[in-house]
């Protein structure tokens, strides 16, 4: 069956979109901001609001929690990491049945 262009075809698969794990704006200019730890492996999966990743802040610790149930499927900042308000760390792909 041919299809005009501009539709989708339902049979074929799409892949999932990914939701980012960004770092918040803290409020904290004047303060270096640094991804200290990881909490999660890469492709482990998780819980929406467990957590997965530390930053400091000077004498501040902050967790941030997973965006959605899923797995983490890409860390894309080492930890020691020097971070800004907005730097995507990681990607997670939302999956129904998580964990």
């Amino acid at each position: 069956m041919i299809q005009p262009p501009g539709d989708v075809d339902p049979m074929q698969h799409q892949p999932a979109p990914t939701v980012p794990l960004v770092v918040p704006d803290l409020g904290l200019s004047s303060q270096p901001i640094v991804l200290s730890l990881w909490l999660v492996p890469q492709g482990q999966r998780v819980l929406a609001g467990d957590r997965v990743a530390e930053l400091a802040a000077g004498v501040a610790t902050i967790d941030l929690a997973a965006p959605v149930a899923g797995r983490c499927l890409r860390q894309l900042v080492d930890e020691d990491t020097a971070v800004l308000p907005g730097t995507v760390l990681a990607e997670f792909l939302a999956e129904d049945d998580a964990p």
